[in-house]
């Protein structure tokens, strides 16, 4: 009776409430995908888990514009410990910087200049570094995803190989401690079963953003590359 009572103060303080899970990330991720019809995989995530989700994807942004438009640390507001953070860039991020050409979203080192503001662009990796020791000094378990592929059967070809960015993305994680899902690849697995016409089907306007139907997919495999880790959170899925 006693420990039932303590149980019971408990969930009332929300001691024990159930951890939500964020999300962080861009396109590929946010339920509206691109604003054309498309989808993100976060939309559909809550097929597969029964904990609360907080989608903060935006469409267009990069480890970098994310860190600089203040996002993570709005996030981290209303982050609480015991919650799941995902963090999952890449499409974004890749280009060329230089003092008269910058998009805002490229990641590099240092010193370039965005619209006439001077700026300190770090790496990839150092965003999600710094990023991810924001939510941990909260108390929040942070995973680390690596970016969704586009259509590994463009070609006609199933063809699949994981860019720089996997690994700056898996080094993050483990500089850390925090866990890294490598969520591209087990999306291409997925794929190579589905086959091209399946695949492609996916793909309405481009090679990147996905339908809803392949955004289900996308969703499934970003539960199993979780289920493929020590993340706590595989528990919940």
């Amino acid at each position: 009776m006693i420990s039932l009572l303590v149980s019971n103060a408990l969930v009332a303080a929300g001691v024990l409430a159930a951890p939500t899970i964020f999300l962080a990330g861009d396109s590929t991720m946010t339920a509206k995908g691109n604003n054309d019809g498309t989808a993100g995989w976060g939309l559909f995530l809550n097929n597969y888990t029964t904990l609360a989700i907080e989608n903060d994807a935006v469409a267009g942004r990069s480890a970098r514009s994310f860190t600089r438009e203040g996002r993570f640390t709005t996030m981290a507001a209303n982050v609480k410990s015991g919650d799941f953070v995902v963090i999952e860039f890449g499409h974004n991020d890749g280009g060329t910087l230089s003092s008269t050409s910058d998009n805002g979203r490229t990641d590099c080192s240092p010193l370039t200049y965005l619209s006439g503001v001077v700026e300190t662009v770090q790496t990839y990796y150092t965003y999600l570094v710094n990023a991810a020791k924001l939510f941990q000094a909260k108390g929040a378990n942070v995973i680390i995803s690596s970016a969704t592929p586009n259509n590994v059967w463009e070609t006609g070809t199933f063809t699949y190989s994981s860019s720089r960015f996997v690994t700056y993305a898996s080094d993050a994680a483990k500089a850390v401690g925090a866990t890294f899902a490598d969520h591209g690849l087990y999306t291409a697995q997925l794929y190579k079963n589905a086959g091209a016409t399946t695949v492609s089907s996916y793909y309405p306007h481009d090679h990147t953003h996905t339908s809803p139907e392949g955004a289900k997919v996308v969703a499934r495999a970003f539960t199993l590359a979780v289920k493929a880790t020590d993340s706590s959170l595989k528990d919940y899925m």
